[in-house]
């Protein structure tokens, strides 16, 4: 189950975050440009101090601009100084620019690790499966 969500709208994107036992997903949904990159950085900022795990979900964006990429980086450096694990999970035009401003994939990617939290955000729960199958 959530502990608590949060939702900011601002120009051409809206953000939003859940707080599970496993850390927290905060979402982005729209299009990320010069004129609210900065609030994402911010709004990441101000949230990251409640959780040791945050993963941010992009799956949403349409369209991110070169500022999204800088305020990617500013969270980078904002989870690195909180000791924060993060990463992201990216959309198509998310993929495309982290090719061109981050080819040697200094930003962190959403991994299998990182799958359920992101289904919990996703179901609304934090649900575990009852058996894991190890191989």
């Amino acid at each position: 189950m959530a502990v608590a969500q949060s939702w900011q709208r601002c120009r051409t994107a809206q953000f939003s975050a859940q707080w599970h036992a496993s850390g927290a997903v905060m979402t982005v949904d729209g299009e990320l440009d010069a004129a609210n990159a900065d609030q994402l950085a911010t709004y990441v900022q101000r949230n990251v101090g409640r959780t040791s795990r945050v993963i941010l979900d992009l799956r949403g964006l349409e369209f991110i601009g070169t500022a999204g990429f800088s305020a990617l980086h500013r969270i980078n450096v904002v989870c690195s100084a909180a000791q924060v694990h993060w990463a992201m999970a990216p959309s198509e035009a998310v993929s495309r620019l982290l090719r061109v401003c981050d080819p040697d994939g200094t930003l962190p990617v959403t991994g299998a690790t990182d799958e359920p939290l992101l289904k919990a955000a996703h179901r609304g729960d934090d649900q575990r499966p009852l058996l894991q199958l190890v191989t």
